[in-house]
Parts: C-alpha cells; structure tokens; sequence
C-alpha cells in the first residue's frame, strides 16, 4: 500500500517495523534526545511498571507502588545525565538496577535532581532497614527482570529511527506487533514505545497522522483520554479497536474504562452482547417510532396508529448483528453537519477484487543486522 500510494506524499514515508520475535528494526523509547526533564522519565517509567503489573493501576498511590516507580524514574534520569545520555535505555536500567546497594547509591547521590527520589531509599540504606529498602526495590527489580532477553535488549538499544512519525520533513509509517503468547512482556514495553510516540506526535505544526490501536487493552497507556480530547486539534486521528468494554474495564479498571469510552467521537460496533450491547443501546439513544394495530372482531375492524419513544437500536438488535453488519454514530464539524449520524448497515465487499489486491502485495524486505549483540556496558 504505502509503495502504492507514496506519490501522494510531499516527502514519501520511510517504514519501520518493532518486532521482538523476528527485529527488524531498532529503536531506543528512551532516547535521550526526546527526554527533556524529569517528568519525561516519571511519565515512562510509571508506563513501564503499570504496564508491567496491571493491577498497579487499581492502587496508584500506594507506598509500595510509587516507591519502585520512583526508584527506576531516578535510574532513567541518571543515565539521561551521564555523559549526555550515552547509555540512557531501558536495557542499561535494569542491568544498572542489579548493582551493589552501596556502589549504586554513591553513583545516584551524584545527580542533584534525582537526591529527592532516592533519599527515602538511602535513608533506609543507611539505617540497615533491609526488609524496607527490599520491599521498595526488588518489586522494581523483579518487574523489569522480565524484561532481560538477547531479542529485547537488542532492539531497545538501537536508533534506527525515532518515534516523531508525522513529522513533515521525515514522516514514517511505524507498525508496532505484539504476541499472543506474551502479552504480558512485550505489551509492557510496547507501551513504553506508544507513550514516549504520542508525545513527540500530539504537537502543533505537524504532518496529518492517524494513530491506530489494534487489541488496545493489551498495552496500557497512561492519560489516553487526554489524547482523544486534544489530539484532534493537532491533526491526529485516534482509534482505539477492542473486542468489548468489559476488556478494557478490567485492565484500566472502571473509572478509566468510562472516561475514555465516554469521550470519543465516533463509534463502529459489530456483534457484541450484554453489557456493551446495552450500553451501545443506550448512548444511541431513543427515537419516535410509528405503530400501528389492528383488532377484529365479527362485526368491525379498526387500526389504530401512534408513536412511542423506544430504542433507536435495541441491544438484542447489536447482539444478533451478522458478519459485515455494523452499528455506530460518527461526529461531525460545525461547517459540515451530518443530518443521520447513527447506522445501521452491512459491509458488501468484492472479494474477488480483494483477492487479487492482496496477490499483489509484497513482503516486508528483511533488514540486515550483526545478531543480537548487547555491546555498551557501564
């Protein structure tokens, strides 16, 4: 597609693939280049534990949560410092993360910025409470061990590319893939990888661009309602696919889940059932509809006719939905109003056209690369 269409761009995007099964490409979410103050390290690193440990997300606030997360912002920011951020990545954390309490504390106190962080870790350091400080950092190191692989530290070590896609003077078109069978690993840094994007891509002056989120709860993204509210001013498309709200109310939990599913613009829904089909139903809303009944009787027959207020698209309707059928509402403009901005249709496709257009299509050129050889060590 994008060789199909590459005439229709001022600068014609380059293509870049994130794959830990099979890299392809490299690319550093860390890079020092796009990590401007502190906060940029507590933003990915509350990302990069969230994510790693999903029910986090229910107790923000808690000590034992905040304490890792502010342990590994303080490590992010110290090798952001070290000699210009030489080895700022996330691989270089958590090898950084299994140093000697006394040799790594020496080395943090060294940062001016980050002694606020690691002054409740050097407290308890210092006063021998060894379960405390444990307590405080092995949850941190137990996480991000997870993250220990040849395939993972080689692609998150590289600079192959950088995440500000819509870009005008560099566009790139960027696919990100998970594994089924590692949900749990991979979606966590790949959260990493769509928060430190979304920063770089939500600004003035950029490119059109569309943002797109294929099984979104696998990957945990702080503020994403944040994103849908503003992103649209900078030309940014978001579009979140999931499978049912039921999906997203367990990962991001229900406050979260109902911010965001009450906050987009557009909506397209298949077949689903209980309470998405319900709540579907009702965000469609009701419309008048006519009615009409007969009674006969041995001597007469009489039709009455009346409207009544009822379900625009009732939810047995969205749960008995068959392939290729959709329902939904799409927002709209001030200067282009949409007249019927609910539907109901079906989806006719030629599939022999389809066919012939997927024939056609070629493989991702494989990229060459030296193996999965970590070489900067501290």
């Amino acid at each position: 597609m994008l060789n199909r269409y590459a005439a229709h761009y001022a600068v014609r995007p380059k293509f870049f693939v994130i794959n830990f099964d099979q890299p392809l490409h490299r690319c550093n979410p860390l890079d020092p280049g796009g990590m401007e103050d502190i906060t940029d390290a507590t933003e990915a690193s509350r990302t990069i534990m969230l994510g790693l440990n999903r029910d986090w997300i229910k107790k923000r606030g808690d000590f034992f949560v905040e304490s890792p997360i502010n342990f590994v912002t303080a490590m992010i920011w110290y090798l952001r410092k070290y000699k210009d951020g030489m080895y700022c990545t996330l691989p270089h954390v958590i090898e950084l993360m299994q140093a000697d309490y006394g040799q790594l504390f020496t080395l943090l106190e060294k940062q001016e910025e980050i002694k606020v962080l690691i002054n409740p870790f050097i407290t308890a350091w210092k006063n021998n409470a060894v379960q405390q400080l444990e307590g405080q950092i092995a949850s941190a190191k137990i996480c991000l061990a997870r993250l220990s692989s040849p395939q993972l530290y080689y692609v998150l070590s590289g600079n192959d590319f950088t995440l500000d896609l819509n870009n005008p003077r560099d566009p790139k078109i960027i696919c990100v893939g998970n594994n089924p069978l590692k949900i749990q690993i991979y979606g966590a840094v790949l959260s990493l990888y769509v928060s430190r994007m979304i920063k770089l891509v939500n600004q003035k002056g950029k490119a059109k661009s569309s943002l797109i989120f294929d099984e979104f709860p696998t990957i945990y993204f702080n503020n994403m309602d944040s994103l849908i509210a503003t992103a649209r001013s900078n030309k940014v498309a978001t579009t979140l696919a999931i499978q049912d709200f039921s999906q997203l109310k367990k990962d991001y939990g229900q406050e979260q889940a109902d911010v965001i599913t009450g906050i987009v613009g557009n909506i397209i829904s298949g077949q689903v059932t209980g309470d998405t089909a319900k709540r579907l139903s009702e965000l469609f809303g009701k419309i008048m509809q006519n009615r009409q009944s007969k009674s006969i009787n041995s001597s007469d027959v009489s039709i009455s006719k009346s409207t009544q207020l009822e379900m625009a698209i009732p939810a047995s309707k969205i749960a008995s939905l068959s392939s290729g059928e959709f329902v939904g509402m799409v927002a709209d403009n001030p200067q282009e109003k949409i007249s019927l901005k609910m539907f109901h249709c079906e989806i006719q496709n030629d599939h022999t056209k389809i066919a012939a257009e997927d024939a056609g299509f070629g493989d991702i050129p494989d990229v060459a690369c030296e193996g999965f050889r970590y070489t900067h060590r501290l």
